[in-house]
């Protein structure tokens, strides 16, 4: 009994041991927990972030305006957020920097549920339901212009974030903003068959969706590269077992378990950066300069000052 006792004693010595020898991070989500963090969701199922020393405390936000906003006050470690939105940071001065990719290619596009339209071209005098307004109606302006359109030619019109239910009550002939893996895959589960444009395809620079921001300051912290290389470890687990982690992450968080959630992650999987620390410098210079033509950012900065490729 004693000995039982001494060895209940030890390992609650080891686990006291590890909780005070763990690095802390806290990182705080995008949005509420969804299949977009799949990679995150992995690496804390296989034990990536525990083995590499970590304890991550992964918190979705109460408001999605937020979570850069507390890594530039110091509050957070890291946040999710959009490379889009990390041009209006730096223009806004905020001290953020990008140091991981979650998805390296846009989920945005333009979608229509009339089959007879082929491309962009076709919305000619078409009413085109957003969200957003600025960034939306720059890259809905950039594909009519490929296609030799002007923005006069549609009829935009603001949907408050109602995209699908605006475009399947006919309020509108296509939406600008629904992503690739989420309402796309909702209009199909309603039996429809949507058309759907990728922005890329039509003049917009490639961007990466999602994005990993620290603080400027904190830039020299080893546990961020640690917290990268486990995520890749997480990502590429992901990519090799992508039913038996969706199967687990299904049982852990069971309020999702759903069939649009079903086949966003699977649809996701190929859409994550197989190494989030890499980083595309022309990228991002290109998405600059596609904001600052249409004045949605007032001045070019060297790609450094936002975002950077950490060394192991």
């Amino acid at each position: 009994m004693m000995k039982k006792c001494f060895s209940g004693l030890v390992l609650s010595a080891l686990l006291t041991l590890y909780a005070s020898a763990a690095e802390k991070i806290t990182l705080v989500l995008d949005w509420y927990i969804n299949p977009d963090h799949a990679p995150i969701m992995v690496a804390e199922q296989i034990g990536a972030f525990k083995a590499a020393g970590l304890e991550v405390k992964i918190v979705p936000p109460a408001d999605p305006a937020l979570p850069p906003r507390l890594v530039a006050a110091g509050q957070a470690d890291l946040a999710i957020t959009y490379q889009p939105q990390l041009h209006f940071f730096a223009d806004q001065g905020l001290p953020l920097v990008r140091v991981g990719t979650l998805i390296n290619t846009p989920l945005n596009t333009l979608i229509t549920l009339d089959q007879h339209i082929t491309s962009p071209a076709g919305l000619r005098g078409k009413k085109i339901g957003f969200s957003v307004s600025g960034i939306e109606e720059a890259t809905l302006a950039t594909m009519l212009q490929h296609e030799h359109l002007k923005p006069t030619d549609v009829t935009p019109i603001n949907v408050n974030f109602q995209l699908t239910s605006a475009l399947m009550a006919g309020q509108v002939d296509a939406v600008i903003g629904g992503y690739r893996n989420i309402e796309a895959l909702e209009l199909q589960l309603h039996g429809l068959h949507p058309v759907v444009f990728n922005v890329e395809d039509y003049g917009v620079p490639a961007y990466d969706e999602l994005i990993i921001v620290a603080n400027r300051n904190a830039l020299g912290q080893a546990k961020i590269n640690t917290f990268l290389a486990a995520l890749k470890k997480g990502t590429d687990y992901l990519v090799a077992h992508p039913e038996e982690t969706w199967q687990t992450f299904a049982r852990q968080h069971p309020d999702l378990n759903n069939e649009l959630n079903r086949q966003a992650w699977k649809k996701s999987v190929p859409l994550f950066a197989r190494d989030p620390a890499r980083l595309d410098v022309k990228r991002y210079q290109a998405y600059e300069q596609f904001l600052f033509t249409h004045h949605l950012i007032k001045t070019l900065r060297p790609v450094d000052e936002y975002a950077v490729e950490l060394t192991h």
